[in-house]
């Protein structure tokens, strides 16, 4: 999958510096309300659950025969430190479409460092990459949040791993730096599918429209969310209430099916007691059936409520696998510095056929990436080279950082991130 949101990360990381920035300075408080049915603070926030018949496996340090990932049906757990970068084997065929996956999950309620997160990347036996590495930063989701992606290998696409054989599937941690230096604990799944027959045509680049269709009707239903993709609730067109506490993530799925773009809007009610001003406070984030990043949005919080919305491309073989796709919310864990309650989260739902948006220059109608592409015009966008990236405040003064970040946390904060 190559959807237009996954190329931002370089234009991200300048949103990102003044989004922390403007985070350090905010203190101002919010009135007190009530806490919302139902809430609790008792007991830490809820940790990945791992697929039940999940099998232990350890990855190799270099590329060898093992351990070996089974494709389609079976699941394996392993933890990963900071820096390390590990080795499974994975025997394709060479007619099937490949999606190979990680998650990658770190302690509830952790720190993350500046360069802490993973790629992940494909290869064939000699070395040889089957395309670009996938990057994704827990900083640039918005905390120590569960991430995953997905590497693919497409039947019939040519390159260099288009034969079958035994590839390599490598993840690879950043540092933790001043963050939390324990491992975190790693998913890992392969799914292999039979390409399409006769492809089904595709549209011109910057084609799908991000205007929602109509919120759909009745009183929100309650729903709990899971803690992962594994017990993930389900959830179908119409609205769902929820509660969510600091440094939590509650997951949610719903079907999506060729021909179709999934819109959600996740809307955080007002926090009880006083809350200092969060930058990337809030999240919403989305993946495909595959376990493929689609897109991630924050928003800075300070108690009041925050609506953050979405809309995915329809799935495709260049844009998303179809079948379950997972929404994720998740609060930070600074909003709970002072009081760790519950905020209601109300999460609508919808999936409508797939729009094309106005022909001519891509307008507001165009669902663009951070960096200003559409969704197909990212997808052909050079991807980073896959070493994890350094966040830092090079070359920026304190005092200018700080200047800058009340000036621009706002559309800092409501940037998608990588």
């Amino acid at each position: 999958m190559t959807g237009g949101t996954r190329r931002s990360a370089r234009k991200g990381t300048g949103a990102l510096r003044l989004a922390l920035a403007a985070g350090a300075l905010a203190t101002a408080a919010a009135p007190a309300v009530a806490a919302p049915a139902g809430a609790t603070s008792a007991g830490p926030p809820a940790a990945y659950r791992t697929a039940p018949d999940a099998q232990e496996i350890h990855g190799a340090r270099a590329a060898t025969a093992d351990p070996p990932l089974v494709p389609s049906g079976h699941t394996a757990t392993d933890t990963i430190a900071p820096g390390e970068r590990k080795f499974y084997a994975v025997r394709l065929d060479g007619t099937s479409d490949a999606y190979v996956s990680a998650v990658a999950a770190p302690r509830p309620g952790g720190t993350p460092g500046l360069r802490d997160g993973i790629d992940v990347s494909l290869r064939r036996a000699d070395g040889t990459p089957c395309g670009p590495s996938r990057h994704r930063s827990f900083l640039a989701e918005g905390g120590a949040y569960p991430l995953a992606d997905h590497t693919e290998r497409l039947a019939g696409a040519g390159g260099p791993c288009a034969a079958a054989g035994t590839y390599h599937f490598v993840v690879a941690r950043g540092e933790a730096d001043d963050g939390d230096p324990a491992p975190v604990s790693l998913e890992l799944t392969a799914v292999t599918r039979h390409p399409p027959v006769t492809p089904k045509p595709t549209s011109p680049p910057g084609t799908w429209s991000s205007e929602p269709p109509p919120e759909p009707a009745g009183p929100a239903k309650d729903v709990t969310g899971g803690s992962g993709f594994n017990d993930a609730a389900d959830v179908r067109t119409g609205t769902w209430k929820d509660s969510i506490r600091p440094g939590e993530t509650r997951f949610y799925r719903t079907p999506v099916a060729t021909g179709r773009q999934l819109f959600a809007k996740a809307t955080f009610g007002d926090a009880p007691g006083r809350v200092p001003y969060v930058a990337n406070g809030v999240r919403l984030g989305l993946n495909d059936a595959a376990r493929g990043h689609v897109t991630n949005r924050t928003d800075g919080y300070q108690g009041h409520a925050v609506a953050i919305p979405l809309a995915a491309p329809p799935p495709g073989r260049d844009t998303g696998s179809e079948g379950w796709y997972y929404l994720q919310v998740s609060l930070n864990t600074k909003v709970g510095q002072r009081r760790s309650e519950a905020v209601p989260v109300t999460l609508t739902v919808t999936t409508a056929p797939a729009r094309s948006a106005p022909t001519g220059p891509p307008g507001p109608h165009a669902h663009r990436a951070p960096d200003g592409t559409t969704f197909r015009a990212a997808a052909a966008s050079p991807a980073p080279d896959g070493r994890l990236k350094a966040v830092g405040y090079a070359g920026v003064g304190t005092g200018t950082a700080l200047l800058l970040g009340l000036g621009g946390w706002y559309l800092a904060a409501r940037r998608p991130e990588e």
